[in-house]
């Protein structure tokens, strides 16, 4: 293209232009250091600045969520990365980015992302599931320890759980925790520390250190054995920030081998004051107990029937002489009447009686064979009858004359 301060071109054509050569141009992977990221909620396209320190040279890159997404667990703002990218040219701005079609993580942040890769796949077992989590014993008799050999991760162990319980006991087997032998020999001695029956639980621990020292203890080879142990486990690998898949798939997970100590054997003094606490609580309990039911029987002693029981006695007996004697004035009453009606009755049974009419002066007279006579053609002259008054009987005979009544 020819040009010239007389015939120029626009800048929108030479934009145009730059950004038809540019599409012609094949895509390359880029290394460089992430500055800047941004991922704004909603939206579809992850903006982010790589750099070159060397050089002191920066280049923007966009991409898809879904490809930022893949490896967003493992890296950040400093991070270096890897990037697979087509450049673009946008001529609004005129401005010259990438537009990423894979990132990978470069050094610490690939390690990340497979370990990322192997924790999401050991969780789909359910390797990681709460329910798995066994409880440690309250006190137990034997504590398995497999850490380095006169490591300070051994002597916070042991030193924090004998000064916390004395007679605590110690299994102890040292191992290389980090390098080429430290899986094969802590795998060995978990297993063989979870045959021993006389081990109640086994702790796993390891000083801090980076991501390549703390490596082994996120193996897979012994996250399996840890999971397949039937001794509770306790993993106490690094420092709070450390997280190692062992702590995932042992049961307990110590921020620290001291806190480890401080988890698995309890304390001889906070035991002492506790059994003394409950003693007291007990002691109260049963004198408030004691307390109440004394008051109760007080209160029922203190009733009119257990305080002076003859009173109910005297006050029965009161009450039994007045109903007997309620009952001789009814009965006296009831014979009273009835010897009334008798005597009234007696009285008309007199007035009634025939010996009364005899002794008013009137006689019956009877036959022969004591048939009252009741009319004067019932007997003939010269019959002789039977007079009977009031105080006997005499003969008489019926004379010949005839009166008529």
């Amino acid at each position: 293209m020819q040009t010239s301060a007389e015939t120029p071109i626009p800048v929108g054509e030479v934009s145009r232009l730059i950004g038809s050569w540019v599409e012609r141009l094949g895509a390359v992977w880029v290394e460089g250091q992430i500055t800047q990221l941004s991922r704004r909620p909603g939206f579809g396209v992850v903006f982010l600045t790589l750099r070159d320190p060397a050089q002191d040279v920066s280049l923007r890159v966009t991409c898809y969520r879904g490809v930022f997404d893949r490896v967003a667990d493992v890296i950040r703002e400093g991070a270096r990365v890897v990037v697979l990218g087509k450049p673009e040219w946008y001529a609004p701005r005129g401005e010259l980015s990438l537009r990423a079609s894979e990132i990978r993580a470069v050094g610490v942040g690939e390690l990340l992302l497979r370990l990322d890769r192997l924790k999401r796949a050991l969780a789909a077992e359910g390797l990681f599931a709460a329910e798995r989590k066994r409880p440690l014993p309250f006190l137990p008799g034997c504590v398995g320890l497999v850490t380095g050999r006169a490591s300070a991760a051994e002597r916070d162990v042991l030193e924090n759980a004998r000064l916390r319980w004395p007679a605590v006991r110690f299994a102890v087997r040292n191992v290389a925790v980090q390098g080429v032998h430290a899986v094969p020999q802590v795998v060995d001695a978990v297993r063989e520390l979870d045959a021993d029956p006389a081990v109640d639980v086994i702790i796993v621990a390891r000083g801090g250190g980076s991501v390549e020292d703390l490596l082994p203890f996120s193996d897979e080879a012994l996250v399996r054995a840890v999971a397949e142990c039937r001794t509770p486990v306790v993993s106490a690998i690094g420092h709070e920030p450390d997280t190692p898949l062992l702590d995932l798939v042992a049961d307990v997970r110590a921020s620290t081998p001291t806190d480890a100590a401080k988890r698995t054997v309890p304390d001889v003094g906070e035991e002492l004051a506790r059994v003394r606490q409950l003693r007291e609580r007990a002691r109260r309990v049963l004198g408030s107990l004691l307390d109440r039911e004394e008051r109760g029987l007080a209160a029922a002693r203190s009733r009119p029937s257990m305080a002076h029981p003859h009173r109910m006695v005297d006050g029965r007996q009161e009450e039994l002489a007045a109903l007997l004697e309620r009952s001789r004035r009814t009965l006296r009453h009831l014979l009273d009447r009835a010897a009334g009606d008798l005597e009234h009755t007696r009285a008309r049974v007199v007035a009634l009686s025939p010996a009364a009419t005899l002794r008013r002066g009137y006689a019956v007279l009877q036959r022969a064979d004591g048939a009252a006579v009741r009319a004067v053609g019932e007997v003939a002259a010269g019959e002789r009858l039977r007079a009977r008054v009031a105080d006997g009987a005499f003969p008489v005979t019926v004379e010949n004359e005839r009166e008529a009544t």
